[in-house]
């Protein structure tokens, strides 16, 4: 994940298995609820998950990257599925393992401090 210079999108650039890799524009204000529903890790035994694709100019430059509008999760059995409805692309699902769900949330609490809470009041 990387943060824009204002503060209100993060780029999350996800590995998938059996395909290319996928970059999606998430606003701040949904990192922010995802934060406050994602569950922590409670497993002292979680391995740490391959290394995250890297970040690179040209992600946050190509005028195809879709912006997320709403996330929908479901806990399932070791495993998260996420469904991001995204403007210019269908839906997009990823399913998440335990461990990288505790990276991304750990990622997401790095980035509170550069993001804009639109919704706190």
């Amino acid at each position: 994940m990387s943060c824009d210079r204002v503060g209100n999108l993060l780029l999350a650039k996800f590995s998938t298995v059996g395909a290319s890799d996928v970059c999606i524009q998430i606003p701040a204000n949904i990192i922010f609820w995802l934060l406050k529903h994602l569950p922590v890790n409670q497993n002292p035994y979680l391995q740490a998950p391959p290394p995250p694709p890297t970040i690179d100019q040209r992600d946050w430059e190509n005028p195809y990257t879709p912006r997320a509008f709403t996330v929908n999760c479901k806990e399932m059995p070791g495993a998260l599925r996420m469904t991001f409805n995204l403007d210019r692309k269908p839906d997009l699902t990823i399913v998440l393992d335990p461990s990288n769900v505790e990276l991304m949330r750990q990622v997401m609490v790095l980035y509170t401090k550069d993001l804009i809470d639109l919704d706190a009041a």
